[in-house]
């Protein structure tokens, strides 16, 4: 598709949000990239910034900014971001209801504009979140994807590459199932230049690795104390909208919808995907070990919870 036809909407301006709309921007994947928030002029203040730094990037995509959903209309890509971080002490789940309401009232207007639309959901509790702007849109499960794997894998490839001595682009991690503490790092499908992760590590490095994985998000919140992760769940979402908008077909770990696939049903988890025009082009089911199957089912368990309570509070 070519620049000019897209258009890219991220629903947030907050640190998230406006680091996606510069990626974007700067990898000129829109003619036109949209922020919009809640807060009277911040988006708008954020898109005047950007546009007067593309004379010095060079970038042609123009950002608009604003409050009003209209601006939104005939988007592409959704990449949804808006919803309150987390605090120190806090955890995903304890976020539930009031971005549960957010992506409710995004959900509407984006079904209402953009009825093509891919949506790509990053607000936290991840896996919920993502379940619930699908049932909220009526949109296939294919067109509605959840940000979390990339993160937790970018993160794992990266204590990996610190405990290993190498590059981290040398690095390939995978970490599978929810978005939060029972998220599942697969050593046995991590490399290093192909070179496996079992082979270089010992176990219980490759453990502490994978437990320090699981804590990433809260170890920045605490060294923050006032905000969360951004630069690299952003990058995340925009290589997600890349491989979406340019048709790339890349084998990336994300919350798909799951129909049977590890046997599991209904749910929303993270799992290999291929990632190309429409969306979610396939699920892949690959082979695990019993323990990583195990976790997967206990990670499962932790998303149906949360979509109980989801529907306890009348949201889903």
């Amino acid at each position: 598709m070519p620049i000019a036809q897209r258009k890219i909407t991220v629903v947030g301006a907050g640190y998230v949000g406006m680091t996606c709309a510069q990626l974007a921007a700067q990898r000129n994947l829109a003619s036109e990239i949209v922020l919009i928030d809640v807060a009277e002029g911040r988006a708008q203040g954020i898109a005047l910034d950007l546009n007067q730094m593309a004379a010095v990037e060079g970038f042609r995509s123009r950002v608009v900014g604003g409050t009003d959903p209209a601006i939104t209309a005939g988007s592409d890509v959704v990449i949804m971001t808006a919803g309150l971080p987390r605090k120190p002490g806090m955890s995903r789940s304890d976020l539930l209801a009031t971005n549960g309401k957010i992506i409710a009232s995004v959900a509407q207007y984006v079904r209402d504009l953009s009825s093509e639309a891919i949506v790509i959901v990053i607000t936290n509790p991840l896996d919920t979140m993502v379940h619930l702007m699908r049932q909220r849109t009526g949109f296939p499960p294919r067109r509605v994807v959840g940000m979390a794997g990339i993160l937790d894998s970018a993160r794992f490839s990266y204590f990996i590459a610190e405990e290993t001595k190498t590059s981290a682009v040398d690095v390939d991690a995978m970490v599978l199932g929810a978005h939060g503490d029972s998220m599942v790092p697969i050593a046995q499908y991590c490399t290093v230049n192909g070179v496996g992760l079992p082979q270089l590590v010992k176990k219980e490095r490759i453990d502490a690795m994978a437990q320090r994985t699981r804590d990433g998000g809260a170890e920045i919140v605490n060294l923050l104390k006032t905000g969360s992760a951004f630069f690299a769940p952003a990058a995340a979402g925009v290589a997600m909208a890349s491989a979406i908008l340019n048709d790339e077909r890349r084998l990336l770990p994300c919350a798909c919808f799951l129909n049977g696939e590890y046997g599991l049903e209904g749910i929303y988890m993270g799992v290999p995907a291929i990632l190309g025009a429409g969306g979610v082009q396939k699920v892949l089911e690959i082979p695990l070990d019993t323990e990583a199957r195990i976790q997967l089912q206990k990670t499962a368990g932790a998303i149906q919870k949360d979509l109980e309570l989801l529907r306890s509070q009348g949201l889903l």
